[in-house]
């Protein structure tokens, strides 16, 4: 509790907070010596001496602050005295004195005691809760307590701007708490947060953060909007910014929105150094009493770009009540009314304007001053009408919103409309505005519209008087001036173009004549040139004798889908076209590849050596590729065979191959080996067919020795077939066909023996879309290594059971050894 010699000092036995940080202030030892921060220092030293020398006079001017205020307050309760027992000055400071003497507290305490009597406001309810709820062992505790917050009362009363009550708060009752900084945040109207005071910050850190947009998430702004005080163990944990971040990281926080009469005018956030666990109600109450002082200061004061202050100047209801009446859509002036503890229960109509019509019939007169739940108790549940003039009140945040579901105040039947609603804060008055959508004009807008986008214009024309209606988008379809007369229907042929007069004729005659609907498309020839595609729809209105009296009708300009058709059927043509010359050509390199790649061919007559050959086409025309094989008895009586595949399919892919097999059987006759048949043939693909790329696999076999030799560009390597085990000749080097001027080719002999069987084959007949080539090999190995003995169906064998997607064309060459 507090101690007469030093008035507003804390001692150990005031109330704390659960867990609280140390005070920042060193601790005094009860001898008066050393302080306990300084227990390393020797006074010995001038260091020593000048540090005990600040420490000193630190605790004097603390001590002289703390008696000044408590002399505030002791002045305070005899001037009670004064007034409840009618004596002077000196009389009520003895009747003071001889009370304090009676009750054995001291003078400061029992002052704090007289005013709590005659205020019972909220510091008197705070204290009362407190002492209620605490033992009579800790009853000096709570009364201390009580000296704190009449204190901390007392200094924001005395102090003249914002930054000095943050000062005083936390001097005279946070930092006995163990806080070690506060803030205090004032709400703008468009839902900013401006810092009106701090203290326990620095400089830098407070003019950092002197300013909050609206809708920045910080821990004032979640105080703000929660309206119900947020208290966090740890600034850390809740993930939000906030002044002091980087200084206190990891310490509590508390905010607690300042507000008065249900009208919020900021936040006050405190700082505490390290975590802090759940608070007792009895805290939490004195915190709000807090809040609530601070809500005064900032009712008063506002702050205007960082330190200067004036006073708040509100507008004058005279004013917008002028304004409401100035106003083309109904609207209200609202005031708050409050019940007897100064909460908001309803708000009071102040003023309506003459755009008002009560849903009741009742005269505006009777209006003005009834209550608004009163007059209209639907705002209650009229699309949380009133929790919305509540929020616009308490935080001065405007609202606005289209196409909001109203009831209670619209005098329509059904008494329901959509309606666009705003609701502003002016001063301490609610400005409610709101505009009924006329229906009727909302689909004349959406007409106009559809008519703007579908380039539509519509006509009326009276047959009786002559009078002629247009639209505005009539007149920009004919290319005309809006102060220009209409054109009759009659003299429709004289802007058309001279091809579409009996058309118009046609359409004319059907409408005016057989008085029937008609339409007509036709070509518009405008004053400045342009012709457009019109398409024109009308009926006509016949009266009750069947004379025509009106025809009504419209203009489209369809000239995009006019083009739009015209572009179509060319390209129509084209692809049709193109079809067929592309179905010419695959058919001709079907039927050249056809006649030079026979499905079959004519078997061998080569002594103790048997050669079959298959070649599978394309199951498509557009497929056809330029897969070739080649099986002929050379004048050495070498045996030249080989595959290959050229890149590409069509009539270009056909060609090609015809060129690099003719002249691989060409250069053959030289007598060269594989290697070299394949140099040569590199050359040719390279520089003779357009630069073509092909793959190919060649070899010479010699009956007598019973070798081949062979050699690859590019193409997978033969299969040998041996007491039914297939596998493939090691691979030589050789890049594909085509692909550089020069390339040189090695060459390999393998010696068969009787009953083997060589395979030469194509990609086609193994290529999968979703296996690797491996893996396609390997089944193709236990395939050909089960094959039955004869070569024919050996190979008839393997197209059967080839697992190739791919579509694609695919050759098989074989040699069996007799």
């Amino acid at each position: 509790m507090t101690t007469p010699e030093h008035p507003g000092e804390p001692d150990s036995g005031e109330p704390q907070l659960a867990a609280p940080g140390p005070a920042s202030a060193p601790v005094v030892p009860a001898d008066g010596g050393q302080p306990a921060d300084l227990a390393g220092v020797s006074t010995a030293s001038p260091v020593g001496r000048l540090a005990a020398t600040v420490e000193r006079l630190s605790r004097e001017v603390r001590a002289a602050h703390a008696e000044a205020e408590g002399r505030a307050l002791i002045e305070l309760a005899k001037g009670i005295l004064v007034e409840r027992l009618k004596c002077g000055p000196a009389q009520a400071a003895r009747q003071l004195a001889e009370l304090t003497e009676q009750a054995g507290v001291t003078p400061l305490e029992f002052a704090v005691e007289v005013i709590n009597q005659a205020a019972r406001d909220r510091m008197s309810e705070v204290t009362d809760a407190f002492l209620a709820a605490t033992a009579a062992a800790a009853e000096a505790e709570a009364e201390s307590a009580a000296v704190r917050l009449r204190a901390a009362e007392s200094g924001a009363l005395a102090a003249d701007d914002t930054q000095s009550v943050a000062e005083a708060l936390l001097e005279q009752a946070l930092r006995p708490l163990g806080a070690v900084a506060v803030a205090i945040w004032a709400a703008g109207s468009d839902g900013s947060l401006t810092l009106a005071g701090s203290a326990g910050f620095s400089p830098a850190e407070a003019a950092r953060w002197h300013y909050v947009p609206p809708d920045v998430a910080t821990v004032a702004r979640r105080g703000l909007t929660e309206r119900t005080g947020q208290w966090m163990t740890s600034l850390a944990a809740t993930g939000l910014p906030s002044i002091g971040r980087y200084q206190y990281p990891e310490g509590g926080r508390a905010a607690v929105p300042a507000g008065t009469g249900g009208r919020l005018h900021g936040v006050l956030e405190i700082v505490w150094p390290t975590p802090l666990p759940p608070q007792p109600p009895q805290i939490v109450r004195q915190v709000e009493a807090l809040a609530e002082l601070c809500a005064h200061t900032l009712e008063t004061y506002t702050v205007l770009h960082g330190a200067v202050r004036e006073p708040r100047l509100l507008p004058d209801a005279a004013e917008l009540m002028d304004l409401a009446d100035g106003l083309h859509d109904p609207a209200l002036v609202l005031v708050p009314h409050l019940d007897a503890s100064g909460n908001l229960v309803d708000f009071r109509i102040q003023h309506v304007n003459n755009r008002f019509l009560d849903p009741a019939g009742r005269p505006r007169a009777v209006v003005n001053g009834a209550l608004l739940l009163e007059a209209y108790p639907m705002a209650a549940a009229d699309s949380e009408l009133f929790q919305r003039i509540e929020r616009v009140y308490a935080t001065g945040e405007p609202f606005r919103a289209k196409r909001m579901h109203l009831t209670a105040l619209v005098d329509q039947v059904p008494l329901s409309a959509v309606a666009d609603i705003s609701i502003s804060r002016h001063g301490t008055a609610v400005l409610l505005i709101w505009r009924i959508e006329d229906e009727t004009a909302r689909l004349a807008s959406l007409l106009q519209h559809a008519q703007r986008l579908g380039r539509i214009g519509g006509f009326e024309e009276n047959l009786l008087t002559g009078e002629i209606t247009w639209n505005g988008q009539l007149f920009d379809l004919y290319g005309r001036p809006q102060s220009s007369p209409p054109v009759p229907l009659e003299e429709l042929p004289a802007h058309a173009h001279p091809d579409d007069a009996v058309t118009i004729r046609r359409f004319l005659r059907t409408l005016l004549h057989h008085r029937r609907p008609a339409s007509a498309a036709f070509r518009l020839q405008r004053p400045d040139g342009v012709t457009r595609h019109i398409r024109v729809v009308a009926e006509p209105v016949l009266d009750t004798d069947d004379r025509l009296l009106v025809v009504r009708g419209a203009y489209q300009d369809i000239s995009a889908q006019h083009w739009t058709e015209v572009a179509l059927a060319a390209t129509r043509d084209q692809l049709a076209h193109t079809e067929q010359h592309a179905s010419e050509r695959d058919r001709l390199a079907l039927q050249l590849q056809h006649a030079i790649m026979p499905p079959t061919q004519a078997p061998l007559e080569v002594p103790g050596l048997r050669v079959a050959v298959r070649y599978r086409p394309a199951e498509t025309e557009q497929l056809v590729g330029g897969d070739w094989y080649d099986a002929v008895v050379l004048p050495s009586r070498l045996v030249l065979v080989c595959v290959g595949d050229v890149a590409g399919h069509g009539i270009e892919a056909a060609t090609s191959m015809v060129v690099l097999r003719n002249a691989l059987r060409g250069l053959a006759v030289t007598g060269a080996g594989p290697g070299q048949l394949l140099s040569w043939l590199n050359i040719v693909a390279h520089h003779l067919t357009g630069a073509v790329t092909a793959t190919a696999v060649c070899g010479l076999y010699d009956p007598e020795r019973r070798t081949l030799r062979w050699a690859r560009a590019g193409h997978l390597p033969p299969v040998l077939v041996r007491d039914r085990k297939a596998a493939p000749l090691p691979l030589v080097k050789g890049m594909l066909l085509g692909a550089v001027p020069e390339a040189t080719y090695e060459e390999t002999e393998v010696e068969l023996a009787a009953e083997d069987t060589l395979l030469m084959y194509t990609d086609g007949l193994i290529e999968r879309r979703d296996r690797s080539v491996e893996e396609s090999l390997t089944q193709l190995l236990s395939t050909a290594g089960s094959a039955p003995s004869t070569l024919d169906q050996q190979l008839d064998r393997l197209l059967t059971y080839s697992r190739s997607d791919t579509d694609d064309d695919t050759c098989i060459v074989g040699i069996q050894v007799g």
